[in-house]
């Protein structure tokens, strides 16, 4: 899901990392607007409430609120200037650090909030503030990884680009274009994922209350840990095939070889002169 990046992704690699990140990104919207009432994965609603102070002539929430969609900018650029100035030195370390940036407000936000929060204004703010810098985070690196073939922290461009290739499909030179096959099931595999998470938010909140951003920050883990997991397989496998062929034994391969045996080999053939 991290490893590769831009157009060497697969289908595949997208729709792993678009239905897991999109479901967290429903989880995290449902749970901020029952416990702050507000959202939280995306600033488009942000932008019409800072219009609407301006006009006002109140200050302090322009000045909050231009903070917090501050903030979601500052995480999307943060993600891609790791992307970007990572990558070569390792791809899985410049893919994972912004989720794991995430997972660390992620939990910082239900710790405090399971322990310390006492419902003030402020707290509110600032617990707000943390998490769309969590969600910009995450959607400027699926944004990044994907060649901006995945964004999961809302889903308004998501919907148009459904509706468009809908409209298409309904020629049928278009219907057989895996191309837009491919990205309408990637489209409606991120929705319904995200929808998920949304009502898993909001059936488990009234038990799990400020834990339900641990589980959020477990399925971000599995996220890491598939990849994670992908790499030391293909390490292993790497340094295995590498003592048979050179007939340097590692211990890594002597112990592949006492759990799944030692392969026979063919006897060589003889050719007729060695008699």
């Amino acid at each position: 899901m991290l490893r590769n990046y831009s157009n060497s992704r697969t289908l595949g690699d997208n729709i792993r990392l678009g239905t897991l990140t999109a479901f967290t990104a429903g989880t995290i919207n449902i749970a901020s607007l029952l416990i702050f009432l507000s959202f939280t994965s995306n600033v488009t609603g942000h932008y019409a409430i800072l219009a609407a102070e301006i006009s006002k002539g109140n200050w302090t929430q322009v000045v909050v609120v231009g903070a917090w969609i501050f903030l979601f900018f500052f995480g999307s650029f943060l993600s891609n200037f790791i992307v970007i100035n990572f990558n070569k030195k390792s791809k899985y370390f410049a893919h994972a650090m912004p989720i794991v940036l995430e997972i660390i407000c992620l939990l910082f936000v239900g710790i405090y909030g399971q322990f310390y929060y006492q419902k003030t204004l402020e707290e509110t703010e600032y617990l707000v503030a943390l998490m769309l810098f969590a969600t910009g985070l995450q959607n400027g690196l699926t944004a990044s990884i994907s060649n901006f073939s995945v964004k999961t922290t809302h889903l308004t461009g998501t919907t148009t680009d459904l509706g468009i290739l809908l409209s298409m499909f309904t020629q049928k030179k278009y219907r057989k274009n895996d191309e837009l096959i491919g990205r309408a099931k990637l489209l409606m595999s991120i929705m319904a994922a995200y929808v998920l998470g949304a009502v898993f938010s909001g059936l488990t909140y009234y038990y799990l209350e400020f834990r339900v951003f641990y589980v959020i920050s477990l399925c971000l883990l599995i996220v890491i840990g598939y990849d994670a997991y992908k790499i030391h397989i293909r390490h292993f496998n790497t340094k295995y095939r590498y003592s048979r062929i050179y007939k340097k034994p590692t211990v890594l391969a002597y112990l592949y070889d006492k759990v799944h045996g030692i392969p026979k080999r063919k006897e060589k053939r003889k050719l007729v002169f060695d008699d």
